[in-house]
């Protein structure tokens, strides 16, 4: 199978080129795992890069916070760079130069719309809310005009994008594996704890909703 080729030169993986990967299914796996993004866009002529919870739907990554949020007020129609990384593993070798992490990284480029129809925008963040708890969003108080007026939502086409991953054991020297220290990986996991009720739901019977992250 010919292995799928970088859409433009600035997606493409320079360092380390036998990791980059430029397929969709590659590329959507590793979104639809995660929750946290960086976007990376320019506010008053300097560059600034904020955390942000996202989603992918299809073709479209996407992104929301408060209507006065800087970062989405800024961004609409404006070209910004969102990263999504998982840390698999610390790769530790017997010198210092050859120590490594094992990851999975997607990089995307493009300019966001706005979503501003009352009805996709609630169709989306439903969408958002049952990737995250399946079946929740049904149980939750409706949501409110004025709440969703409050919420700006930008769509990010997944045109313009690559994937860098390393996994494996450390890349030693040949000369450094008899060297009298440990070698190998620790590797690392996102997982969620158990769920903390508030003080309202004391005694309620109620169970907390099931969350698409393994429990500890």
């Amino acid at each position: 199978m010919t292995k799928a080729r970088p859409r433009t030169d600035r997606v493409r993986v320079q360092r380390m080129r036998k990791r980059g990967h430029y397929d969709r299914a590659t590329i959507d796996a590793i979104l639809d795992e995660g929750v946290l993004c960086h976007v990376g866009f320019v506010h008053e002529g300097a560059p600034v890069v904020i955390p942000t919870l996202y989603w992918r739907e299809g073709d479209h990554v996407y992104l929301h916070g408060s209507a006065a949020s800087r970062m989405l007020g800024t961004s609409i129609d404006k070209p910004i760079c969102v990263t999504v990384t998982h840390l698999d593993g610390l790769v530790l070798a017997r010198s210092a130069f050859h120590h490594s992490a094992n990851y999975r990284s997607v990089v995307l480029f493009g300019k966001p719309k706005e979503i501003t129809d009352p009805g996709e925008r609630e169709a989306r963040m439903r969408v958002f809310m049952e990737g995250l708890f399946p079946g929740r969003w049904d149980t939750l108080r409706p949501v409110k005009a004025k709440e969703l007026k409050a919420t700006r939502l930008l769509g990010l086409r997944i045109d313009e994008a690559s994937a860098k991953i390393r996994s494996g054991p450390p890349a030693d020297d040949a000369a450094d594996v008899t060297w009298p220290t440990w070698g190998g990986v620790l590797p690392l996991a996102l997982h969620a704890g158990e769920p903390l009720p508030d003080e309202h739901e004391k005694d309620s019977g109620r169970r907390a909703p099931r969350a698409r992250f393994r429990t500890r």
